[in-house]
């Protein structure tokens, strides 16, 4: 699981009919104090998420076993928005 920033949008006018419908956002991983780290991704919406949000992402066989997304061809979703983040050091 890793969290993220949304950063932006993907408009895809032809894709999968099983992605038809969902809403890909990018995102770019950030650590815990918020400050960006490594690649951006492509992620599928199931939490109605939007730009600038801090949230959480699932990759691999675990965003297929996000809400509505059985059998769909995603390597990540979108499937919590964070609030706020505490550590103790």
């Amino acid at each position: 699981m890793l969290l993220a920033k949304i950063v932006g949008t993907v408009v895809a006018t032809r894709k999968d009919p099983r992605l038809v419908s969902n809403k890909l956002l990018v995102v770019r991983a950030i650590d815990p104090r918020g400050k960006a780290e490594g690649n951006y991704l492509v992620a599928v919406d199931t939490v109605d998420a939007g730009v600038g949000e801090t949230v959480l992402v699932v990759s691999g066989s675990s965003a297929r076993m996000a809400s509505g997304l059985k059998d769909c061809p995603v390597d990540a979703a979108i499937v919590g928005i964070v609030d706020a983040v505490e550590m103790s050091e």
